[in-house]
């Protein structure tokens, strides 16, 4: 008999199974299926774009690899294993670098300008450095002019009033100038760039009483006395392209041509395009438009 204080006890039972069409393991199923028959088409692409040689070296290689590698490819006819070489082309036996990139002939030259100009500046910031801590040079140093020219980078010794760099009407340097150059070689030798030494004179006559000797042999000795120095100091004989005189016919100050600064020697860090010119020239160099053509004439 039941009584008040007794409870019925429900039982649920859940069915199991049934509806299984409804479930998610097929779709993982499927997914398996259409990732294996991705692969299978994969594989067929594959095969069917490879030459019958790289075949034969892919299958070579899985059979003995070891063999392989230690004889560094193998070969397969006229064709090379495919397997060896690795890189781009598939055909090679040895290893290949990774292929550059494909650059304008142009570009090309531009960027090398570009870093040689940057390489110009810094020889000229450098030049221009020394001069300002250097006890030698600072004494002279408003007869140091450096520039950088069409040509290249422009190193100028200049003469001022009272204080020549040659005797009068000779080549025979004087101390001072020797020292310069001897400071300013190694700076110079630092670039790869050959050099061309230039001489100049001023207008001013001197009465010499030789004929057959004018400005012109005394400029292009004057250049030759600066060449024999920067020799000396161990700028290479295979460093310099050119050495010249060019009496008065390019004054450094075209308003008065007797002014003392005329009177000097250029050296010229020449460019790379100048340099290569010059060669296809003969060593023949065609002056600036504004220099123009000027008579011999003697120095003071």
């Amino acid at each position: 008999m039941q009584t008040e204080h007794q409870r019925p006890i429900i039982i649920k039972k859940v069915k199991k199974g049934g509806h299984g069409h409804h479930g998610g393991a097929w779709k993982i199923a499927y997914a398996d299926f259409v990732t294996a028959m991705m692969a299978f088409f994969l594989l067929m692409w594959l095969l069917g774009s490879t030459s019958k040689e790289d075949l034969q070296g892919i299958a070579q290689y899985f059979q003995n690899p070891l063999m392989v590698s230690l004889s560094g490819g193998s070969s397969t006819g006229d064709r090379t294993s495919i397997i060896p070489g690795g890189g781009q082309d598939l055909t090679r036996v040895d290893g290949q670098v990774k292929k550059a990139e494909v650059v304008d002939p142009e570009e090309a030259k531009k960027r090398l300008r570009e870093q040689e100009a940057k390489r110009m500046q810094e020889t000229k910031e450098k030049l221009e450095k020394m001069i300002e801590q250097d006890n030698v040079l600072k004494e002279f140093k408003n007869q140091l002019k450096i520039d950088i020219t069409p040509e290249g980078l422009r190193i100028q010794i200049v003469d001022q009033d009272k204080r020549p760099m040659f005797d009068l009407a000779s080549a025979r340097m004087a101390p001072y100038a020797e020292a310069i150059l001897r400071k300013v070689a190694p700076i110079v030798n630092e670039l790869p760039n050959k050099i061309t030494v230039l001489g100049h004179t001023d207008s001013r006559p001197f009465g010499s009483g030789r004929g057959d000797y004018s400005n012109w042999e005394l400029s292009a000795d004057r250049a030759n006395a600066a060449r024999r120095m920067l020799n000396a100091s161990g700028i290479a004989e295979g460093k310099v392209m050119r050495v010249s005189g060019l009496a008065d016919s390019v004054p450094f100050n075209p308003g008065d041509p007797a002014d003392p600064i005329n009177r000097r020697i250029s050296i010229i860090l020449l460019k790379k395009e100048v340099e290569e010119q010059y060669v296809a020239n003969t060593g023949a160099v065609v002056p600036p438009a504004d220099a123009g053509a000027a008579s011999p004439s003697q120095d003071h």
